[in-house]
């Protein structure tokens, strides 16, 4: 369970820094930049929109201006989670 959601994370995260690194950047050349399928692909921009961090535009995907403080915050906070999972690791 923790896996799998730390999986989707990384791929919500890989395909945000390559559209931000690529952009505009559609759905097919995003799936073959990142090896993820396409429908794992469209998933992440639907979830990444959702968020306000990516928008479509008539040549793909787009940034928007929240995402360098969110790059931020989700560092510090799997930062906060590492501390928080080695001293658990530690205690066993």
């Amino acid at each position: 369970m923790l896996e799998t959601e730390l999986e989707i994370l990384k791929r919500h995260i890989q395909i945000l820094k390559t559209v931000l690194e690529n952009e505009p950047i559609g759905i097919i050349k995003l799936s073959d930049m990142t090896h993820n399928p396409q429908h794992m692909v469209r998933y992440s921009l639907r979830i990444l929109e959702q968020d306000g961090l990516i928008k479509p535009s008539s040549r793909g995907a787009v940034t928007t201006e929240k995402v360098p403080e969110t790059l931020k915050l989700v560092k510090e906070i799997l930062m906060k989670v590492k501390n928080e999972v080695e001293d658990l690791i530690n205690n066993i």
